[in-house]
């Protein structure tokens, strides 16, 4: 599993991106996957997850405004970011992993993509 996340940069508040994490591994329909944020000074946080039967799970901070999906037949997942607020700004991760249950935590991925940056600001 090799993970690579794109599509951050800076928008204004209220602003939209589209954030995604491609695998160029071969098992990419029976991952859980899960995007996270470490803002500076802060430590890395859940956002959202999405499993491979495609429940989804996401932090109250970012219910209603951003949707996490995947496309297994382009091994990609994303997150549909809007109503973009300056708190969220972070890099912004992804992880996968093969164990279910557990979703929100760091330790629950064992692979992790190396960050995309999203800056909001005012």
């Amino acid at each position: 599993v090799q993970l690579q996340a794109s599509g951050g940069g800076s928008v204004r508040t209220g602003g939209s991106l589209r954030l995604s994490c491609a695998n160029s591994g071969r098992t990419f329909g029976s991952l859980n996957m899960g995007w996270f944020r470490q803002a500076p000074g802060k430590e890395r946080e859940f956002v959202a997850a999405i499993f491979w039967i495609r429940t989804t799970y996401y932090a109250e901070s970012v219910k209603g405004r951003f949707t996490i999906s995947r496309d297994n037949t382009m091994n990609t997942m994303y997150l549909q970011m809007s109503g973009l607020k300056p708190e969220d700004t972070a890099v912004y991760y992804c992880g996968a992993t093969y164990s279910g249950g557990s979703y929100r935590y760091v330790a629950d991925y064992r692979y992790w993509g190396q960050g995309t940056l999203v800056t909001v600001s005012s």
